[in-house]
């Protein structure tokens, strides 16, 4: 990587859709569009030729139009930056109670139950309210040797946390791609799982100590007989990901169902049923 990179910003007057047509058939690096500008960038300082074409269309524009378009043109010379290490700065690792959630760029915490999670396109690294919240009901309601369902695993940390807690964890995903990458991060995490499978709660017939589903209000609703058949008598459903305003929706899935807890953090609601009719 070049110490220095180039960058053009081009601000026409009018015919924008016109510029953006000339600078696409010009260069080949990638183009940025910001504010009714074009930036170009470029580590080579070719950038000047770009420029003197597009002053000479402009040129060439205003005669076929008899207009009097203007067109704004700065190119600055940048330093590059390390991208890698600024991401890296930029994620954060997050205490919950007795977890420490850290990606493997942070070290461990010695008197905190480390969970490695490298962010990725799955959901879940713990900074989001409902990760988080679950996390906390995760600490207060798994047990060692309880049989746990993770319903919509994500990346795996919910499943993981229980797992650290020595529960007997199965997970499930109807993305393909969660359950690869909860599988991976079981495995950094030096931690089992008992039984994974692509698809929902609905394809086992077990029945467990605690369910988890982190997933949105709708859906909840709308599996909510699978979760309640998937969980003991007496048994823990931890549901979440669910806005405030639609808090009710799920609520009046589970009616008749005693309400253990509700957590609320920043319109995020995480409700703990227990399979118990009152």
């Amino acid at each position: 990587m070049d110490k220095y990179y180039y960058e053009l910003t081009i601000t026409p007057s009018g015919y924008y859709e016109l510029y953006l047509d000339l600078v696409s058939s010009l260069v080949s690096e990638a183009i940025e569009e910001l504010d009714n500008s074009i930036i170009i960038r470029s580590e080579d300082d070719d950038l000047q030729i770009v420029q003197d074409g597009i002053i000479t269309f402009t040129q060439e524009l205003n005669k076929a139009l008899n207009s009097d378009i203007k067109c704004d043109m700065t190119i600055t010379k940048k330093e590059n930056q390390d991208w890698v290490k600024t991401y890296q700065k930029s994620v954060k690792a997050i205490e919950v109670g007795d977890f420490y959630i850290h990606p493997s760029w942070e070290d461990e915490k010695k008197d905190k139950i480390n969970i490695l999670i490298d962010p990725a396109l799955t959901f879940g690294s713990g900074h989001h309210e409902t990760t988080n919240s679950c996390l906390s009901a995760v600490l207060k309601y798994v047990k060692p040797q309880d049989r746990v369902l993770d319903v919509g695993c994500g990346s795996g940390i919910l499943s993981i946390a229980s797992a650290k807690l020595n529960a007997i964890v199965d997970i499930c995903d109807t993305d393909k791609l969660a359950v690869e990458d909860s599988l991976k991060n079981f495995q950094a995490n030096g931690v089992v799982v008992n039984q994974h499978w692509e698809g929902s709660a609905n394809n086992t017939t077990k029945q467990y100590d605690v369910v988890i589903a982190n997933i949105v209000a709708d859906v909840l609703a709308m599996i909510h007989k699978d979760l309640k058949s998937t969980t003991k008598e007496d048994g823990i459903l931890i549901l979440s990901g669910i806005m405030q305003q639609h808090q009710q929706k799920v609520l009046n899935r589970f009616q008749n169902y005693k309400i253990l807890e509700t957590i609320e953090k920043n319109g995020w609601v995480t409700l703990i049923i227990q399979n118990k009719k009152v």
